[in-house]
């Protein structure tokens, strides 16, 4: 889907859509000539049959002002807005009716499940489709902020009773065209909606690989880890250059580690470097895929003219994962708003100018 047609949506017409693959797997849209095997095309018709008989799920939760309050200190940022609250080591909390940032939705409805629920791996399995298919990463998706009548976002805010609604639209077989390895791409969309209504569309893309029977060969254990390189806090600088805008970011161990308790994700990837070098092969941890969409809103949100505590939300975002970054890697979110269409061009530029997610931003 192109994004001209993406702005003809209307948030009527994507809850209509909801079961229609086409739209939620936007970033695996390309078909390969290559077969899957029956096995692969079997468990993902199963999965997805399962999904539909048992429709969507729902629960509620109400936002509090903690979860907002560490995830911004989480990314190094004092405050929510300039010239605003300092959220550092304060016994303030966030007034209720605050507003929630492009994307923080990420760290509320988190999982809830015993560690003896948990996959090997520590992620949680409730959207996996059966074995051995069951290694999952997030490989992209795309985000909308509906507007109403009067042209305004539906904000999410501080004290409010949030509805979340997941419903699994799609799941397919597919093939790595290079390597010759099967996965399963599932695509899920969540629905936020509060007394308002529909505040947020959250589409997900989930590739599941299949499980590891042995650690990745060519990883060494003598190799020293790149987090023992830093021993400082992350890092952040912005230049802007006309319509061009780079930040320059640095994520440490710490960093991930606190991400990885907000979001209640114990996904071994993250934190445990053995895990993440000897089992899968990795230089070291990885940070997250929603860590890197914040990153880039909060770039898109900083660069955006405000008044006081205005708070500005993009229509939609388009992303999607290329490569892994890893703590301590010194990377460049590049935002080129150089067209004039209107639309935020996005590149993630990791160390060697390898490319690790894109995204457009409206």
């Amino acid at each position: 889907m192109s994004l001209s047609s993406a702005t003809r949506w209307s948030t009527r017409s994507l809850v209509r859509t909801r079961s229609q693959s086409n739209l939620s797997t936007r970033t695996f849209s390309t078909r390969h000539p290559l077969r899957t095997s029956a096995s692969a095309s079997s468990i993902a018709t199963s999965f997805l049959s399962r999904f539909q008989s048992l429709g969507p799920q729902s629960r509620s939760q109400t936002l509090d002002a903690n979860q907002l309050q560490l995830l911004s200190l989480t990314l190094n940022r004092p405050s929510l807005f300039p010239n605003s609250l300092s959220l550092s080591n304060t016994p303030t909390s966030l007034p209720l009716g605050t507003p929630l940032p492009a994307g923080y939705h990420l760290v509320y409805f988190t999982p809830a499940f015993l560690e003896n629920e948990l996959g090997a791996d520590g992620t949680d399995t409730s959207y996996n489709p059966a074995s051995p298919f069951t290694r999952r990463m997030w490989a992209g998706g795309e985000v909308h902020w509906p507007r109403g009548k009067d042209g305004k976002p539906n904000h999410l805010r501080v004290g409010q009773e949030v509805q979340e609604t997941t419903t699994v639209l799609s799941a397919e077989p597919k093939i790595v065209r290079k390597t010759g390895e099967e996965m399963i791409v599932v695509g899920v969309e969540k629905e936020f909606r509060n007394e308002n209504g529909v505040a947020i569309l959250d589409r997900r893309n989930w590739v599941f690989r299949k499980a590891l029977t042995t650690p990745t060969s060519g990883s060494s254990s003598t190799r020293p880890p790149a987090t023992e390189a830093f021993n400082g806090p992350a890092s952040s600088s912005t230049v802007t250059s006309g319509s061009t805008h780079t930040r320059t970011l640095r994520q440490t161990a710490v960093t991930l580690f606190r991400f990885s308790a907000l979001t209640f994700n114990p996904h071994k990837i993250h934190y445990s470097t053995p895990w993440a070098r000897d089992v899968e092969g990795h230089k070291d941890i990885v940070v997250h895929g929603p860590l890197n969409l914040i990153s880039i809103l909060d770039l898109w949100r900083d660069t955006r003219k405000t008044e006081g505590e205005e708070m500005v939300l993009p229509e939609r975002i388009f992303y999607r994962a290329t490569s892994p970054l890893y703590a301590e890697d010194e990377y460049r979110i590049v935002l080129d708003e150089g067209a004039g269409d209107g639309v935020g061009r996005v590149q993630i530029v990791a160390p060697g100018e390898v490319v690790a997610m894109k995204a457009e931003i409206q």
